[in-house]
């Protein structure tokens, strides 16, 4: 059974160690061993790592001695089951049951492609330098890229989140640090910007490429996402380039966009996992409408290209959505979707979403602009938008599990 004794309670306990080869039936054989003996357990932890199982049970000790039922019995028959298994065996005696975790918890993960153990160890030890302390590692993924996951505790979430962002730059790698909590679990809204971000493309470059005029355009587009240009002059500038193409463009454009690499499957997951999606973009309805309808997401907002007589005029319509106008969408979609701003996610790589990356409970710069990495809570530099689950704590196997859900 599992023991109900406090963790401050002075009880002699005995922690009790297998490793090997893994194979079934292994965990309930050192229980039954143990069972014997009618001890209680306090704590266990498993993990299997390239077919090696490392099984440690923390349990009360038995009274001492040689006798039956002994702590000296106890040892000698889990050495003798261990040696029967082909395992190996190690029993420490000690007081009461682990130390308490450190305040300040929190979880960080670090995304490598590949990890190297130079990344591993720079991580482990800024964390060390933090005055926290590592109390377990996972791996959340292999697959696109690499994703282990530290909990920490000791030290403050965002004490912590500043020390690992520095070690990250020098670093080039991907590091994200969250607070730890039930509201990790929770239904999220997760919100995105759509232009090299959820597409591969620009899509007002799209449109100029037909109009015959995309150098231009994409000269002003790259000004405006480094924050060098007024996103909404820029915009205006842009689109009166635009003049005069056919309606019948829009098909066309639509037919052209590329989904980023991951997009559908952080999409799926997230929905499976009942959270709610949306886009907000500085492009344009023609487009995100569709979008919406393909990929089923909740909320879709953009602006519109005005179109009169069969023919885009080269002016947009309606309220501009712009730097402030995402992070006014992001919350307006937060509200209908019944969520809190805490439980918000933000990916985007413009300055012209950084209002709404710094508004959600959670922001990601997702192969941004510099000045947009130094203001997200963190950033993704590999070219996979599914890599966005594991710093939410998803692993790849809950990925595969709910794609198997169908």
């Amino acid at each position: 059974m599992i023991s109900t004794h406090s963790a401050e309670e002075d009880i002699p306990t005995l922690l009790v160690k297998i490793f090997g080869k893994d194979r079934p039936g292994l965990t309930a054989g050192l229980f039954e061993t143990l069972a014997a003996f009618a001890v209680d357990v306090i704590d266990i932890e498993q993990v299997v790592t390239r077919g090696r199982i490392t099984l440690c049970a923390l349990v009360t000790a038995p009274p001492g001695g040689s006798g039956p039922g002994s702590e000296g019995e106890l040892r000698a028959t889990v050495h003798t089951w261990a040696g029967s298994a082909r395992l190996q065996a190690e029993i420490i005696s000690g007081i009461g049951d682990n130390p308490s975790r450190g305040r300040g918890r929190s979880h960080v993960t670090v995304l490598g492609n590949p990890l190297t153990a130079d990344v591993a160890a720079a991580i482990a030890a800024r964390i060390t330098v933090a005055g926290g302390n590592i109390d377990r590692i996972n791996r959340l993924a292999k697959y696109p890229v690499t994703a282990v996951e530290f909990d920490v505790s000791g030290v403050p979430t965002e004490r912590l989140r500043t020390e690992l962002a520095a070690e990250a730059a020098a670093r080039a790698v991907d590091v994200a640090v969250v607070a730890s909590g039930l509201h990790r679990r929770a239904p999220r809204l997760v919100v995105m910007d759509v232009d090299s971000t959820l597409i591969q493309d620009e899509v007002i470059e799209l449109f100029a490429a037909h109009a015959g005029c995309e150098p231009e355009v994409a000269a002003v587009t790259a000004a405006a996402m480094r924050g060098e240009l007024d996103f909404e002059q820029s915009l205006h500038a842009r689109v009166a380039l635009l003049a005069g193409l056919d309606e019948s463009v829009v098909d066309k454009v639509r037919a052209e966009v590329r989904l980023t690499p991951g997009a559908r499957t952080l999409i799926r997951t997230l929905k499976r996992l009942g959270c709610q999606v949306g886009v907000v973009s500085g492009g344009f309805t023609q487009v995100t409408d569709a979008l919406r309808v393909r990929l089923g997401l909740d909320f879709a907002a953009a602006n519109t290209l005005e179109i009169v007589d069969g023919k885009l005029t080269g002016r947009v319509t309606g309220e501009i959505v712009d730097r402030a106008g995402k992070a006014r969408l992001l919350r307006r979609f937060a509200a209908e979707a019944g969520v809190p701003l805490s439980r918000t996610v933000a990916i985007g790589d413009g300055a012209n979403d950084m209002d709404m990356l710094n508004a959600a409970g959670f922001g990601v710069a997702f192969n941004a602009k510099p000045v947009v990495r130094e203001a997200a809570h963190t950033a993704v530099t590999v070219p996979f938008l599914d890599t966005v689950l594991y710093l939410l704590g998803i692993t790849r196997e809950e990925v595969e599990a709910a794609d198997a859900q169908g």
